[in-house]
């Protein structure tokens, strides 16, 4: 979005990087008078729902197996507010503070299309809380993934009615000693607005935001390193060529297939071993664009779905414009759980072929490399060790790998009989990527060492820039020395994208067609 200009919640669409974008204040949002208009009769629906004493689901009657228990009228506030404190039932540690905002932030865009009964009142409390960075404390496990993430959202809406803790400026407070200091008083509920504000599947969506930035950047980023070690074992670039991959033309082949190339052009390493006798590098080296291509097949689908998710409404029931009620299942997250599951696979095969490459590198087949990277060893261990530290990480992520979603364990008295388990497919995906954040640092730090074997040659402007920054952090290793150190400092470079800022402004420099994380395909837009 350009600058200054506002998102309107209900009304523009959502995507990824818009979402990251206001939760991180880089974007300001509001609701529009239309969508306050279409809040309102939506919020009328209901209050002539109660009045007329027709029985809807959730509005009038209890919750799950209580949905024929009738509640007479002037219990109907006290029912909204027993939801919140019955439903905070939560365990584990609290989720991050940008979870939980995103949370918010996709809460208020579904309720605000005005499909849900909310009063505008309602949405503009939870709109304060985003504008003014406050965080609802929300415990990371209790949901299984239908209908709707119903305990963290219990927990992330008890301090519209002035319970629970929130998290501010760094510090906890409950929520009655933060209104104290704004002059403010908690809300009082009506109909229909607690069953409103915790079904749905913010919790699972909000990770999955996360997933998708995360795995976007260390697939770019593996890209950039296995060009690097690439170069350092001198591989061949034939496997690179378009029309291999014509043949077969995968969206995510063809895409690694040519960031390769770009990574590779003009490449005096490749030059100097073009007419060699190797015929075949290993799979972890010939098989990059199909490998790295198969996990960006997975991470644009899961893109796919979330897509539709942000932009959903997901409550039950759905209040219609002829004053209907319809009680439905749009809250249940199997559409994000199973593509979930499948993007944590493919993160973990992300981690595998690079500790494949890394453990390549170490052997002394390779001319001109040394064995485990270090010219005097015995006395020196050289990188041996690191590829310890890859391999059982790769089998860690190979252990969290079980799709949640392959699991259902009937809830509420058999009223929930079939449930996703999205909200775990989500948080142990994201474990994995913590992984492959490390895996991929650790081959970093690795081709960095090999690549300097290949001196004075270089490869293209792109990749030889790149291992430029690396050693302006990452000094070259003569002898052993505490190596978590330098791995960290890898790890770091990965995880504050620094490798694609600098591809990306070295591309536009050299006028190179270089795909990156603006690409319409394959970016967060």
């Amino acid at each position: 979005m350009k600058t200054g200009q506002y998102f309107l919640y209900g009304e523009h669409t959502l995507t990824v990087g818009v979402a990251l974008d206001i939760a991180r204040s880089k974007v300001n949002a509001k609701l529009s008078e239309r969508c306050v208009s279409k809040i309102k009769k939506s919020r009328e629906a209901v209050e002539d729902i109660v009045k007329n004493h027709t029985t809807v689901y959730g509005i009038n009657t209890g919750f799950g197996p209580l949905c024929t228990t009738r509640i007479s009228d002037d219990e109907l506030k006290h029912l909204q507010h027993n939801l919140l404190r019955s439903h905070s039932v939560g365990v584990g540690e609290y989720i991050e503070d940008e979870i939980s905002r995103l949370m918010l932030i996709l809460k208020i865009h579904a309720l605000a299309r005005g499909y849900s009964g909310i009063s505008p009142e309602t949405i503009y409390r939870m709109i304060w809380f985003v504008e003014k960075n406050i965080s609802p404390c929300v415990p990371s496990q209790g949901s299984v993934g239908a209908s709707g993430d119903l305990a963290p959202l219990a927990h992330l809406f008890l301090p519209l009615i002035g319970l629970g803790k929130i998290k501010y400026q760094g510090k906890i407070y409950h929520t009655s000693d933060l209104y104290k200091q704004f002059n403010l008083q908690p809300l009082e509920l009506g109909p229909k607005e607690g069953l409103a504000l915790i079904n749905g599947t913010q919790f699972i969506a909000a990770h999955a935001i996360q997933v998708v930035e995360r795995l976007q950047n260390c697939l770019d980023h593996a890209d950039i390193i296995a060009a690097l070690n690439l170069e350092a074992m001198m591989g061949s670039v034939k496997p690179f060529d378009a029309r291999l991959h014509k043949l077969r033309p995968y969206s995510g082949s063809q895409y690694v297939a040519e960031r390769m190339r770009i990574l590779t052009g003009d490449s005096e390493i490749v030059q100097s071993h073009k007419n060699c006798s190797r015929v075949q590098d290993p799979y972890s080296l010939r098989c990059i664009p199909q490998v790295h291509g198969a996990s960006r097949e997975a991470w644009l689908h899961l893109k796919k779905m979330l897509h539709i998710e942000l932009n959903s409404v997901t409550d039950n029931p759905i209040i219609f414009e002829d004053n209907t009620a319809i009680s439905g299942g749009n809250f249940h997250g199997q559409p994000l759980a199973l593509p979930l599951d499948y993007v944590a696979v493919a993160a973990s095969e992300l981690g595998n072929i690079s500790d494949r490459r890394i453990y390549l590198s170490l052997a002394d087949k390779i001319e001109g490399l040394p064995k485990l990277l270090m010219k005097n060893t015995g006395l020196n261990s050289g990188f041996m060790i690191p590829q310890y530290t890859t391999a059982a990480l790769v089998s860690e992520n190979k252990s969290l790998c079980f799709p949640a979603s392959a699991d259902s364990i009937p809830t509420s008295m058999g009223q929930e009989d079939h449930v996703s388990m999205g909200s775990i497919s989500a948080r142990k995906t994201l474990r994995i990527i913590d992984n492959l954040e490390k895996i991929l640092g650790i081959e970093l730090f690795c081709a960095a060492q090999g690549y300097d074997f290949r001196k004075p040659l270089k490869s293209g402007i792109l990749v030889d820039e790149c291992y430029r920054f690396i050693r302006s952090k990452i000094s070259f290793a003569e002898n052993d020395r505490i190596f978590s150190e330098d791995m960290n400092v890898a790890i770091s470079i990965l995880k504050n994208k620094e490798l694609i800022t600098l591809t990306n402004k070295l591309a536009a420099e050299y006028n190179l067609k270089f795909k990156n994380e603006s690409d319409e395909l394959f970016g967060i837009y």
